[in-house]
This record gives C-alpha cells, structure tokens and sequence, in this order.
C-alpha cells in the first residue's frame, strides 16, 4: 500500500539543541560544553555528561553545579547509542557528549571496526561498510531524536601552517582543520562552532541567525 502523502502549513516549533564543537585538543572544547549546557538547562535542570576523554569533565565539577557522568572505555557507535537513549530515558535536560571523534576512530569505533572485519573477510572494506554504517547512522539518529538538548565535542586534526608575526617573520602556527568523523556529521546540527588553540570560538553554522558568524574568545 502506498503511503498518502499530504502537505501541511509550515509552523515554527519550540526544539531540542542539537550544537557541535570542533576544535584541537587544549582549545577548551569540554569546558565550552558545559557551559552552554547549563545555559540551556537553567535552574534546576539536569546535565549528564557521556565522558571518552578519561575524566576530563569531571575535572570542572568544582567549577558548574551538580551533573552526571558516563564513562566510556570502548567506542562503537553502537555503546554512544545506547548510552544517548538512558540519558533520554533518565529525563536528563542537556547531554553532552564529549567527544563524538572516539566514535570515528577510537577503539571499536567505526573505522577499528571496519578495519577488523575487512581482515577477517580477506580485505573487503566494502562489506564491512556495509554493516558499520547503519551503526552509525543510528547513533546520529538518536541523536537527533533525543528528548535531551544535546551537545557533542569532535576533535580536529591538527596542522601546522606559516603565517608573518609582528615583525613580518613566518613562524608556525597550529591551527584546527576538519572535524575527526564522518564527513558531513556536522551539518547534521543546528549550530557549529569552531575553537582555535587560542580558544577563540567562531559560530560557522547555525539555524539561529542572531547567532551565525558569532565569535567569542574565552
């Protein structure tokens, strides 16, 4: 039976946070998150923290209210999946997950698992996209499906570039480049924001235009 399909008047509805933050590792990413976190939850809400980073939220417990923590030792998307749903079910307000990058390329993260089931089928990474991608998919739906407003951290790989200091020397510097997951995942959210080393903060997307092109140094 085919589905009926209908047109309805387009109308603005109140909607959950989906927000990333890109940046080099030591640009503040997890502070920046918690931040904003208790913004959106406002008095009396509850933020819970998915931490992939050894602790390192539970570093400033002594600088925001109360949250809580869920420590992840291993990273398939299949664990981001299902610890996103409890923090839904638990009626948290804001869930931040630091960081989305392990879910890429850490230890049983897509690509680690890729890699190990390309070896046990004789080298067919094809295949073994075939199986690893609906994984992720689903992790990016849950996501976006949650009840929790919901902020995730993604590290960027890191290069170095010359650029002229003060008295017209080329010296390096280290900048952020792309996000570590998969291409596109950030354009699944409504905001993006980009740090640099210097944690300066620069609003690159966003589906809040009195927000786009926004820049804040911490």
């Amino acid at each position: 039976m085919v589905e009926k399909l209908a047109f309805t008047r387009a109308t603005k509805r109140q909607a959950r946070l989906r927000m990333a933050i890109d940046g080099p590792s030591g640009s503040g990413k997890t502070y920046t998150a918690l931040i904003a976190a208790f913004v959106m939850a406002g008095d009396g809400g509850r933020v819970a923290v998915i931490d992939t980073e050894r602790g390192s939220a539970a570093k400033y417990a002594d600088r925001f209210p109360e949250f809580d923590v869920l420590e992840l030792r291993t990273f398939s998307p299949q664990t981001y999946t299902e610890a996103i749903k409890i923090a839904g079910e638990a009626g948290y307000d804001v869930l931040v997950v630091d960081s989305l990058s392990h879910a890429w390329e850490g230890e049983e993260g897509a690509l680690d698992q890729v890699d190990k089931m390309a070896a046990r089928g004789g080298g067919n990474s094809y295949t073994a996209w075939r199986d690893v991608t609906p994984m992720h998919r689903r992790m990016v739906d849950a996501i976006l499906q949650s009840p929790c407003h919901v902020i995730a951290t993604m590290r960027s790989k890191m290069e170095y570039v010359l650029e002229p200091d003060a008295k017209g020397r080329m010296v390096p510097k280290k900048v952020g480049l792309s996000p570590i997951q998969r291409q596109g995942t950030e354009y699944e959210f409504d905001i993006v924001a980009d740090m640099d080393i210097n944690h300066k903060l620069v609003i690159s997307k966003s589906r809040a235009p009195v927000m786009d092109g926004l820049e804040e140094v911490k």
